[in-house]
């Protein structure tokens, strides 16, 4: 399999890909607790992204995954202290995005005007709701901005954003 064909299709959603490669449901679930575990040991935060948190005021994660390794994740490289809500989607209760209900709470719970993520999925939601959004990492998919290091949001986007 090619990697980035492989990137390229999960960056749409797992299911999409799982059901493209011909992965069962089941062995989804297996690859999604391997992943979990493989993340925990593994995953390292993207460069100068700590600078993009701790400049603004509140940070807000809506995740497929679920709320215990995402803490994990935060809390073992310093950064739970710059999230106000992790919001775990199914484990919560809301539908898994694309759908706007997680995003619905958030704005709801808090104020928030600019939402990043990486896959299409992470920002229908926000458009829907009329809310900015920044693509990272991917510029095939709609955004209001597109930046491929968290060093490019303050002169891509918050320079942007002050003068709208």
């Amino acid at each position: 399999m090619n990697r980035e064909e492989v990137l390229n299709w999960l960056k749409v959603d797992s299911k999409t890909a799982f059901k493209h490669y011909g992965i069962s449901e089941e062995q989804r679930e297996e690859y999604h607790n391997y992943h979990i575990n493989y993340a925990k040991r593994n995953s390292v935060p993207f460069e100068n992204v700590e600078d993009v948190l701790s400049s603004v005021d509140s940070n807000i994660i809506v995740t497929h995954r679920d709320k215990e390794s995402t803490t994990f994740l935060l809390e073992k490289f310093d950064l739970r202290k710059y999230f106000k809500d992790i919001v775990a989607v199914e484990e919560q209760g809301f539908t898994r995005k694309p759908h706007i209900s997680s995003y619905e709470y958030v704005l709801k719970s808090h104020n928030i005007d600019l939402v990043v993520g990486d896959r299409d999925l992470d920002l229908i939601p926000a458009r829907a709701l009329n809310i900015k959004t920044v693509a990272f990492k991917n510029r095939s998919i709609e955004a209001d901005f597109h930046i491929d290091n968290y060093a490019d949001f303050f002169p891509m986007v918050v320079k942007a954003l002050k003068e709208m």
